[in-house]
Parts: structure tokens; sequence; C-alpha cells
């Protein structure tokens, strides 16, 4: 049986111009090969799965490459590439700190370091975790990092910078990795089914994504599991199922019951939602994020805001023009300080349920002063 590999692995970059979203930062590290003017030390920070040891590994390959190509990306064809392809470089080093984070493995390292390197222009230590060293070890480490010789490159990489002392963050060059987009994680998702001949609907991919928050090595790991779970065809359905996600049609039938005089629908729908094992703090986060989405849609001019598909687009616009905006601004209040009191509430099923009486209560209010306001005019 062939061996099978998981997304994340398979398709990790092999160069900068694959890297997912974090443009600048690429740019950056291009340039400073470019320009000869290489910091001895970088620290990558961001939170998990968004770049950090991937752009480390693809920077210090590109370090050593022995012919860059026109765009200072690594060729992969070189001895030394290709040796760092195969993990059997003499010249690139990684180390978890989470499980070598003692003052002894740091000074195995800064004896390391005293040896020049093998048939290649730097030595790359890249330490990923490095906020998991203790705190002798990183003052052992503070003198080398500081003036290390001129052959040696480190790239610390973290997701907690603020774990990290000041006098490491003093003597590194800073990059910030951010989250990716759920466009960016989408459009990744395309190439991997069109690469695996796998169909999968924009919208599938549009939940994997937003479930991953920003994470593209989670997106792809949510990615595998549901091709597992569906097979070849990747369906709305099929995501939402497995990874036990409110359809959005439920919101959808909400909000229009809880603008209408017809609160017992809305009361009864949420009874099925719980009753079909969903948490109710997920369906008043989602029923908030629906208002947000309403809010933004009544604007053209922020309409792009939606990271749905056009579709999607579509019926959002189409909804908000049968609600007023004061309404659900006041919905979208009620719904949130539902979700910040409801850990604090004892009864919470009767917290959401008074927050949905209150929007219906706020809507029928509306209606009628209007019908009154109407009347007047009338005479």
């Amino acid at each position: 049986m062939e061996n099978f590999i998981v997304s994340a692995r398979k398709y990790r970059p092999m160069t900068f111009k694959s890297v997912v979203g974090q443009d600048a930062i690429v740019a950056t590290l291009k340039n400073s090969i470019k320009t000869k003017q290489i910091a001895q030390a970088f620290l990558f920070c961001g939170p998990r799965g968004v770049g950090k040891t991937t752009c480390a590994r693809i920077f210090a390959k590109a370090l050593n490459c022995l012919n860059l190509t026109e765009d200072f990306e690594p060729c992969n064809e070189c001895e030394s590439c290709r040796s760092f392809n195969e993990s059997a470089s003499f010249n690139v080093y990684e180390l978890d700190a989470a499980s070598n984070n003692s003052v002894e493995d740091i000074r195995s390292l800064i004896e390391q370091v005293r040896i020049n390197p093998q048939g290649a222009k730097y030595k790359v230590y890249i330490i990923d975790e490095v906020h998991m060293l203790s705190s002798t070890a990183f003052n052992a480490f503070l003198k080398t990092l500081e003036e290390p010789p001129a052959y040696v490159k480190f790239i610390l990489a973290t997701t907690e910078k603020h774990k990290i002392i000041p006098t490491i963050l003093s003597r590194c060059q800073l990059y910030d990795f951010k989250r990716i987009s759920d466009h960016n994680i989408v459009k990744h998702l395309q190439f991997v089914a069109e690469n695996e001949n796998i169909t999968a609907d924009e919208e599938a991919l549009r939940v994997i994504a937003h479930k991953a928050d920003g994470a593209l090595r989670d997106a792809l790991s949510i990615f595998d599991q549901l091709v597992s779970f569906s097979g070849n065809h990747l369906t709305y359905q099929a995501a939402i199922e497995n990874l036990n996600v409110l359809d959005v049609e439920n919101y959808f039938n909400i909000t229009d019951y809880l603008f209408s005089d017809n609160i017992a629908d809305a009361l009864l729908l949420f009874d099925d939602i719980l009753n079909r094992g969903f948490d109710g703090q997920h369906f008043i986060m989602g029923l908030a994020g629906h208002f947000r989405n309403l809010l933004i849609a009544q604007n053209p001019n922020t309409a792009h805001l939606l990271e749905t598909s056009n579709t999607m687009q579509v019926r959002f616009v189409e909804q908000a023009k049968k609600i007023d905006s004061l309404l659900l601004l006041r919905a979208l209040e009620l719904a949130n300080n539902c979700d910040f009191n409801y850990k604090l509430s004892n009864n919470k099923r009767f917290s959401i349920e008074i927050t949905l009486m209150q929007i219906n209560a706020n809507y029928m209010h509306t209606q009628r002063q209007q019908a009154v306001r109407q009347s007047r005019e009338g005479k």
C-alpha cells in the first residue's frame, strides 16, 4: 500500500513564491539576500500554522543556494538545495526548544557554532518554539546570539513572543507573521483539491477556512479529514456535518422569524438546534456573526468584507434590505451581551431565549410606533 502523506507536508512550500499570505515578510527576506544585508539573528513570531518554520527553512536554504534564481529563490537543484530537501544538510540545524530547553542543550549548540560550515557560506540554526527555553538557557545564549561568527545565522520561531526576554528580542530582527485570510486559504485549498483530483464546493472550503481560524496547516489537516469522510467530492453538507458546524440556513431562518411576528417559530427552531447537539453559546455567537454580516451587507461599499461566496453575498444583501439598520445594531448588541454573560448564567438556555424574545420585542415595538405614526399622518 502506498504511504499516505498528509497535505500539510506534501504541499509545504519549497520556495518563497509558494508561501501563502505572508507577502511583506517574503519580500523583505528576499531583499535582504539581494542586498546582502543579512542580520545575524531573526525572530519569526505569530500564530500556529501561518508559515514561520516554513519561511525559516526556505530562507536557510536560499542563504546557501549555489545557484539562486533571478528572483532570489532557491534553485532546489544544486547540491546544497538537494541535501537540504533530503534532510541531509550539514549546514542547517533545526532544534526544537520544547524538548531541548536546558542550559546544557544551549552549551552544546554553542560548541557546534565554532565549527566552520562544510562546503557552504553559512551555518544556519533554526530554533522552533524558542519561548520554551529556560531562563538560564536564554542567558547562556545571549552572547553567542549577539556576536556569532560571521558564518552563523540564527532563525528563532515562536508563537508566544511575550514570553521571550527583552535582551533576546533586542538582538534579533523581528518578523510578525499574520493570520492567513479565509480568501487565501480557500484559494490554496482549491489548488490542492485540483492537484488531488478532488471536486470541492467553494462553500465547503470556506467552512474549512473559517474553522481553521487563520492557520493554513490546520486547514489542510481538516481538508484531509473531510476527504477521508466524503471521498473525492467534498460538499458543503459533508463539511458542516463532519465539523459540527451549524448550517447558515438556520441563521437566515431564525432572523426572518425574529424580524416578523413569529417568535414562536424562532424558539422552536432554537429548541431543534439544541436537540441536534449544538452548544447554546456556539449558536448565539453564530447569530451575532450573522447580524454583523447583515449590517455590512447593507452598504455596497462594505459588502466585499463578507467572507462568503458570491451566491451567499446576494442572500445577505437581500435579507439586509428587509431590516432596519438600527434594529440590527440593537439585535447585535443583545446577542453579543448574551454571549459575554453566557458562562455566568445559571440557566443558559433561558438566557438565550430571553435574548431572542427581546430582539423580537424591539422589532414589534418599532412596527407599532410606525403604524401609529402612519395613522396620524393619514388623519
